[in-house]
């Protein structure tokens, strides 16, 4: 009974955690780093066909972006999650589909102009769909048997819709260990989800620290806030342009611009417009509006039960086609613009920047945490001049960060929800945070509650029968360098994509037959004869 650390430590993205138990294999999310590498991650131990299931926290990027691509390499167990996070996934990973079969195509005009060779997407839209086939929906609080050895619980982490922390019953050969996977921990009193819930027992806890160090400015009210850069933007004659994730983060800006509308906190401007462009994000609201019941906080409910959407007013306009996003930059009058992504990585807010930034009169306003090394952390950090679409652009337009609005719970909170916990808990594992972040947390932990409690490095592996370091993981910092596909070794790397998808292929089909013992004998030559045949078809090519 072993866990190792995989993605997310002492790092802020990429989670996924390894767990064996005899010969059951498990990942705790499988989510896509972003941003800038601080530490190599190290591989999953296993091919993917090996592994049995998955327990997905919930569904950002960072927590379930790899999964297609661990679909790809033949991994054909079984995703645990709630069912919003399912329908979020069924949207933001087919979303990733695209960005990525869009970036390849790019590279792959500018290669062919070159007269170098083409890359292939991470995964595409057959691999979404493969892997959300295999997705089983589960309510909050159910005890759910997954096998034998393993049962499993989710409880509310107050963080995204569906979002969740996740208890886990190991038992081997009489042993039985309970270890808690925290997830995202959400900042409290937020609007239309619940605050994250705690939870009481478990003999190891694995902890994120996105916020371990500091605190949330404390805010009154928030759309007051938002209301008053509107107001300054307006005057100006400029827009407000608010990079926000399509899911979670934009609802939430719809609620707080309802209370302004419907409160009439801007007089001066009682018909403002406020455009939702992106395709994510319109249909990512569509699973609020499913998911009233199981996910929305009692204000959200009582607002219902009054008639009222919560995150619906006069004056909001969406952008599904690319046709529709290009006429936003043609309006006249200054207007509210909330686009993806959050962190200026990629999407249409990248568009909206190349028309604003440079105007002295607009207000790029950020609502969420910024990775470093992402262009929206160096926006924050006052950066002059960036490069978008292979052109220059000088910033001049007011660069706002709103404090408090966050997914994130604070040190305060992270804190509270460690301190729930009894005195009986062996380790905490402190991942999901910035390099010295983790450390510091950690230290907290044991200085101000007197618990155990380590910041495990990628790779580093524990037995969960003893509590014992097995390997202590990567500790030497590699900083990854982002790759230059113009460079011959990069080239051949991407021509290998496809062989290797096909060398998994064989290791999933190398799985199958090594499960395949107890067939009937007819049945073991039926297979045998179609892989034989399949194989002399490819030997004469």
């Amino acid at each position: 009974m072993e866990i190792e650390f995989l993605g997310a430590a002492h790092e802020v993205t990429g989670s996924c955690h390894y767990i064996s138990i005899g010969n059951k294999k498990i990942l705790i999310d499988c989510g896509m780093e972003q941003g800038a590498d601080i530490y190599v991650n190290q591989e999953i131990p296993v091919n993917a066909s090996e592994i049995n299931y998955v327990f997905l926290t919930h569904a950002h990027i960072d927590h379930s972006g790899l999964l297609p691509l661990l679909y790809q390499k033949g991994f054909r167990g079984k995703v645990y999650s709630t069912k919003a996070t399912k329908e979020l996934c069924a949207i933001m990973l087919r979303d990733s589909a695209h960005i990525q079969e869009a970036e390849a195509a790019w590279k792959n005009k500018k290669a062919r102009r070159l007269g170098k060779g083409t890359v292939e997407p991470m995964y595409s839209f057959e691999d979404v769909e493969g892997i959300m086939n295999l997705f089983v929906s589960c309510d909050y609080h159910q005890i759910i048997q997954v096998c034998n050895e393993i049962e499993i619980r989710f409880v509310d982490a107050g963080h995204l819709l569906g979002s969740a922390s996740i208890e886990i019953w190991l038992l081997e050969d009489n042993n039985k260990r309970k270890i808690v996977f925290s997830g995202d921990i959400g900042n409290k009193n937020r609007p239309l989800i619940k605050n994250p819930e705690y939870i009481k027992e478990s003999d190891f806890v694995v902890m994120e620290s996105t916020y371990g160090n500091r605190n949330h400015e404390v805010v009154e009210d928030y759309a007051k806030l938002l209301a008053d850069v509107v107001r300054r933007t307006f005057k100006r004659g400029g827009n407000v342009v608010i990079p926000a994730f399509s899911v979670g983060r934009t609802q939430e800006l719809l609620y707080y611009f309802r209370k302004i509308k419907t409160e009439h906190m801007l007089p001066e401007f009682e018909n403002f417009e406020v455009y939702m462009d992106s395709p994510l994000a319109v249909e990512a609201t569509n699973v609020f509006h499913q998911s009233i019941s199981s996910c929305f906080d009692e204000e959200a409910l009582g607002l219902i039960e009054k008639g009222i959407n919560p995150i619906s007013f006069s004056g909001l306009k969406t952008a599904v086609s690319v046709e529709e996003s290009k006429l936003i930059n043609t309006i006249k009058k200054p207007v509210i613009i909330i686009s993806a992504s959050g962190m200026c990585e990629a999407g249409r807010i990248r568009h909206h920047l190349k028309y604003n930034l440079w105007r002295k009169e607009s207000c790029i306003v950020f609502v969420g945490y910024q990775v470093p090394g992402t262009l929206g952390n160096l926006l924050l950090n006052g950066i002059k001049e960036i490069k978008l679409f292979g052109e220059p652009v000088s910033v001049a337009a007011e660069i706002c960060n709103l404090p408090g609005i966050s997914g994130h719970a604070d040190e305060r909170q992270l804190k509270e929800w460690a301190s729930a916990f009894s005195g009986d808990v062996k380790t905490f594992f402190v991942v999901h945070g910035e390099d010295k972040v983790c450390d510091e947390f950690s230290e907290s932990l044991q200085n101000e509650f007197g618990r155990h409690a380590i910041a495990p490095y990628s790779g580093s592996r524990y037995n969960l029968l003893t509590g014992e370091c097995i390997f202590e993981g990567m500790k030497e910092k590699v900083q990854k360098q982002k790759p230059d596909m113009s460079t011959a070794k990069e080239i051949e790397r991407a021509k290998s994509n496809i062989y290797e998808r096909l060398v998994s292929t064989g290791q999933y089909l190398m799985s199958i037959i090594k499960k395949s013992q107890t067939m009937q004998n007819k049945d073991l030559a039926k297979f045998a004869d179609q892989i034989h045949a399949l194989c002399e078809k490819w030997d004469s090519k």
